[in-house]
Order: structure tokens, then C-alpha cells, then sequence
């Protein structure tokens, strides 16, 4: 049974929009089996020729078997490998963690040292400059206490002129 190729380009579009019926599929493999293809279908050719292998394989199959048994083989060597190499990924990671713990240790540690470190040699001239500082911040706290203690008096004043407005109210 043949099948012009206007005829065939509407079933294989169909088919690949998974619109086709079980006999127009049916159509179509036994044309690849049997008809003549076109250049440009060799590799849809080839597609329906696999699936009709792979439909007559079975469990029982003698070859099946041999398939089988050989790849459990392979894949137990396979399996050791890719554990090995698996363990290998997870100690590189490692070893770049405590490389990286160690640079950023070191860093921590060279900072801290230099914020240690005296800048007057001489320990009296150190105790004048400190007690100049703290002399000056507790000027800025007095004035700061002032300027809280005028906000104070504001904020009775503002509660006072809220009360007298809610007399008056009523």
C-alpha cells in the first residue's frame, strides 16, 4: 500500500501533534516499513524501524537477558567510579572551605592587631589626651541634657494648653 507524499506530510504532522488515530499510526509505520521514502524522511525511517525492534524485544528474550546481565557488570564499575569521584568533589569542596576559613582568620586577625596598637609612647602624655576627650563629650552630654530638659518644658507646656482647651470644651 502506497502513499502519495501530500498524503504522507498530513499523517506525519498529525503525528507529531499527537493527533493521529491508532490506524493512521498503523498507516504510517507500515508505510516506512514498506513504501518508498523520501531523502528528507530517512531519519523518521529510521525512528519507526527502531520502534518495531524495540516492540519485538521482550523480558524473555534471550538477548534482552545478555543486554541485561552485561550492563549490571559495567554499571557496578560505573557506580564505584562515580562514588569515587563523588568523594572526590565533596574533599575539594572541603579542603576549599578551610583554605578560605584560614585567609579570612588570618585577615580578622592582622586588623585587630593594628587597631591595638599604642599610638603615644609616652603614658602620660596618652592619659592628658584621654582625659581631654572624655572632658569633651561630657560637655556635649551637659548641653544635650539641656536641650532635653527645654523639650521637657515644651511638652508640659503643650499638655497644659491641651487641658485648659478641653475645660473650655466642656
Amino acid at each position: 500500500m502506497l502513499m502519495d507524499s501530500e498524503r504522507l506530510e498530513q499523517l506525519l504532522t498529525r503525528y507529531w501533534n499527537c493527533e493521529t488515530s491508532l490506524e493512521e499510526e498503523q498507516e504510517l509505520r507500515t508505510h516506512f516499513r514498506e513504501g518508498v521514502i523520501p531523502d528528507s524522511l530517512k531519519e523518521t525511517k529510521d525512528l519507526f524501524r527502531y520502534f518495531e525492534e524495540q516492540k519485538k524485544k521482550s523480558v524473555g528474550d534471550f538477548s534482552f537477558n545478555v543486554d541485561a546481565l552485561s550492563d549490571t557488570g559495567a554499571g557496578q564499575k560505573g557506580r564505584v567510579l562515580k562514588m569515587v569521584y563523588n568523594t572526590m568533589r565533596i574533599a575539594a569542596g572541603i579542603a576549599v572551605l578551610m583554605v578560605a576559613v584560614w585567609f579570612v582568620r588570618r585577615e580578622v586577625r592582622e586588623e585587630t592587631r593594628q587597631a591595638s596598637t599604642d599610638t603615644y609612647e609616652d603614658p602620660k602624655l596618652a592619659f592628658e589626651e584621654t582625659k581631654k576627650a572624655l572632658l569633651m563629650i561630657s560637655k556635649s552630654f551637659g548641653k544635650a541634657e539641656e536641650q532635653a530638659k527645654n523639650i521637657n518644658l515644651f511638652n508640659e507646656a503643650q499638655e497644659e494648653i491641651k487641658n485648659k482647651e478641653k475645660d473650655t470644651k466642656l
